[in-house]
């Protein structure tokens, strides 16, 4: 024993390994020796221990089961381990030998297991207190997986497989259980923005190991999406880029929930509960946004997308679609912008239009594109209605040298246009009326009204440099035919002879002497239009093509025109609740206030506050659809 305290912690642990294999050739050797004792006699006799057995019972009881000795093991061991812990090169085939000793002896689990676990719980727990705070979460994670990993080598190299479980448990519970928030709260958001896949992929690969880390990066997962999905959709300065940015966010996260948290379902779902969330924390916007970026995309001049790249833009449009409750917003300003591209004749491909109004149709049902599908039929019916009128033309005795090109558009379908009277010249006047006669011939009982403000033409011009066509809408033909019959007019001239509403005549003269394609020149030189300017025929006007496209001044979508859309649609919501209260009434009688408005949340397909709902029950109360009851005024009965 003095011998062995003199000795250092590793010389004494050879010593040991030494002493343990000496100690087991020279059992084997006996027991070959006394073979056929052992295999005979012992065998025979059951209360007898085998000659090996009687070799490890003497090892246990007069070595190892010594205190001193038992400590020095264990402790040397522990600190070899504790050394490659740290970095340094040990012996592994020497702890390989001592801990299958201890393991043969039975004393493996009661002498070193114990307290092996207790110090690694220990070192973890220190070492993830100090790293948390020293170290970004990128490393952290990576520092994690190594760790893992090395304590995975210890047991395949040394320790024991039953150790395997107990171990790993505790290393994930001190890297990680402990300082699962605070990982997230520190690092998440910066994975995310960053589009970190390696690190997130790792991240989520660690918080499965962990009880309770799947459900708290899930949490984490929605509230960022919220977070980072408000912020698009509620800074009013974004709103050019909104949707676009909202389908470049909702293509990042799918990737994360696809590559990264390997599709699990709960993710993907809170992905969506989330983009759900917060994409109508602002009512309405949203959903005019999307039909504005549908039109853009929808339009001649979209030449960046080939068929293909368009129609997988619009399936992202209709994810992103799905996820908001005032689909009518959408409705609404969707339909005005596809008159404009039917009317204008400015649609990409009809295939688009088409491909788009079946996944409306598919989303929403029949009812929500029946009007869309009416705009469409409409103007095919033109098509035809117009080769009829043209061989109608023909026989006529007086032939017109003006060609007419007419759309009748049935007026529930097509969004309602503000009725514009204005001075047309006798032959434009002569030549309805010719078509008037030919139309109500055919179809009795229908009633014509022009709209001149959607009208275009095409007209023929001389200037020095010779002659050209010109491309124009309805009322800057009226103000350009003037000039065949003078030289000059002043802004008022104009207005008395057309008959244009003043903000429309002033956009309209923009256009022609302020624009690109000067063909007028205004007096006195200037970007806007006075009321006292006077215009002139620009003679020298030059241009490299022979048809010019003169584009109307656009006030950017006008604040009226979004006011009126907008109020178009309350009114349409209005009109919505009445039916469907009226409707739940006829059929139920009487029914209390609460289960009248639950009644009315099932059937509604919009957002509604319940003060809109009380206001239109009182409208239906006061005009004799329903009454309270005397006794209980929470209770309605249906008027018949």
């Amino acid at each position: 024993m003095e011998l062995t305290e003199s000795l250092d912690s590793l010389s004494f642990l050879k010593r040991m390994n030494r002493c343990w294999q000496d100690h087991c050739r020279q059992t084997i050797m006996i027991r070959s020796i006394f073979l056929f004792l052992d295999r005979t006699y012992v065998l025979q006799n059951s209360l007898l221990p085998s000659i090996w057995d009687t070799g490890l019972e003497l090892f246990r009881t007069h070595i190892v089961s010594d205190g001193a000795v038992q400590k020095r093991t264990v402790d040397g061991i522990l600190e070899q381990i504790e050394l490659e812990r740290t970095g340094e090169t040990i012996d592994r085939s020497l702890l390989r030998s001592l801990l299958g000793m201890l393991s043969d002896l039975q004393v493996y689990k009661d002498c070193f297991e114990e307290r092996f676990l207790i110090e690694t719980n220990r070192l973890y727990a220190a070492e993830g207190q100090r790293l948390m705070q020293e170290r970004d979460v990128p490393e952290y994670l990576h520092h994690v997986a190594r760790r893992l990993e090395e304590e995975n080598d210890r047991i395949m190299s040394y320790l024991d497989q039953s150790t395997q479980k107990p171990l790993i448990t505790s290393i994930e519970k001190q890297l990680l259980g402990e300082h699962m928030t605070a990982m997230l709260q520190k690092g998440l958001s910066n994975l995310l923005d960053e589009n970190r896949v390696t690190e997130l992929t790792l991240l989520y690969q660690l918080f499965s190991k962990v009880k309770g880390g799947l459900p708290t990066l899930l949490q984490f997962w929605r509230e960022y999406i919220k977070a980072f999905g408000g912020e698009i959709v509620c800074t009013p300065e974004k709103d050019k880029d909104m949707v676009q940015d909202l389908l470049d966010f909702k293509d990042k996260m799918d990737n994360v929930a696809q590559s990264c948290f390997a599709r699990n379902e709960s993710f993907i779902n809170a992905m969506k509960e989330a983009f759900e969330s917060f994409i109508n924390k602002r009512p309405n916007k949203p959903a005019e946004l999307i039909a504005k970026y549908v039109d853009s995309k929808l339009r001649a001049g979209n030449k960046e997308a080939t068929e293909e790249e368009l129609e997988r833009i619009l399936d992202k449009i209709m994810i992103i679609f799905r996820f908001i409750h005032g689909k009518d917003v959408f409705e609404a300003f969707y339909k005005k912008d596809l008159a404009k591209r039917l009317l204008v004749g400015k649609s990409a491909s009809v295939d688009a239009e088409k491909s788009m109004l079946s996944k409306l149709k598919h989303e929403c049902g029949a009812a929500f594109t029946s009007k869309l599908e009416g705009m469409f039929k409409d103007m095919e019916l033109s098509k035809d209605i117009m080769i009829q009128f043209k061989q109608y033309m023909q026989n006529q005795s007086e032939p017109s040298y003006i060609e007419l090109t007419v759309n009748i558009l049935t007026m529930g379908y097509w969004p309602s246009y503000i009725p514009m009277e204005v001075h047309l010249p006798s032959e434009m006047v002569k030549l309805q009326e010719v078509f008037k006669l030919f139309y109500l011939g055919k179809h009795s009982g229908r009633k014509l009204q022009w709209q001149p403000t959607l009208g275009h033409a095409v007209l023929k011009a001389e200037f020095k440099e010779g002659k050209k066509e010109l491309q124009v809408s309805l009322f800057q033909t009226l103000v350009l035919l003037m000039f065949n019959e003078g030289e000059e007019f002043s802004m008022e001239d104009i207005r008395a002879a057309t008959g244009i509403e003043e903000g429309e005549l002033k956009r309209t003269l923009q256009s022609l002497a302020c624009g690109k394609a000067r063909v007028l020149n205004k007096n006195p030189r200037g970007k806007e239009v006075e009321d006292g300017d006077r215009f002139n025929f620009n003679n020298d006007f030059k241009h490299k093509l022979f048809r010019i496209k003169i584009n109307q001044i656009q006030m950017k979508e006008t604040v009226e025109e979004q006011v009126s859309t907008t109020e178009r649609i309350f009114q349409d919501r209005q009109y919505q609740i009445d039916a469907a209260v009226v409707r739940i009434m006829k059929m139920r009688k009487t029914l209390s206030h609460n289960l009248l408005v639950s009644e009315l949340y099932n059937q509604l397909k919009f957002p509604v506050k319940p003060g809109d709902l009380k206001k239109r029950i009182e409208s239906l109360i006061d005009r004799d659809y329903m009454e309270r009851d005397k006794e209980t005024p929470n209770q309605y009965h249906y008027v018949a």
